[in-house]
């Protein structure tokens, strides 16, 4: 798949639609932090969410048991969503594979096409540079960018 080119919204609704369970990587208890929204939004529409952040002393988040990494979740992932660096994306791409995911999904601003071909060639679907939260709500939100402000 081409991940300079946009993803179709039958692509990303069947993703949305078919997961369940999504290991959010970079989780954050910080509630003035983009991925504790992102949680909060994804956890309360209804999707069994996995935090994942291997600080010390993080063992919660929104009453959500914290995993230190991906490979000591206790259950199936079907989703792993990277709130990280564009570099650290390869080795969870790793890491998502090794647990069986189906899905990588890279949030808004991480990219890296090597990763997006690792994890595409173990058969996982890859999504990068988006928010499944924006893309929720996307059917019914068209923007109208060609207004003047």
């Amino acid at each position: 798949m081409n991940h300079n080119e946009p993803y179709s919204d039958e692509y990303l609704r069947d993703i949305l639609n078919s997961v369940k369970t999504i290991a959010m990587v970079g989780a954050s208890p910080d509630k003035t932090k983009f991925s504790y929204g992102v949680l909060r939004v994804l956890h309360e529409t209804g999707y069994d969410m996995i935090p994942v952040n291997p600080r010390p002393g993080i063992t919660e988040i929104r009453g959500l048991k914290v995993f230190p990494n991906l490979a000591a979740i206790d259950r199936p992932v079907d989703m792993v969503e990277v709130f990280r660096k564009s570099e650290d994306l390869y080795s969870i791409a790793e890491e998502a594979i090794t647990i069986g995911a189906k899905v990588l999904w890279g949030q808004i601003g991480v990219t890296n096409h090597e990763a997006a071909r690792l994890a595409e060639e173990s058969g996982l679907k890859v999504v990068m540079d988006r928010c499944p939260k924006i893309e929720l709500f996307r059917p019914f939100w068209k923007p109208r960018l060609d207004l003047k402000i």
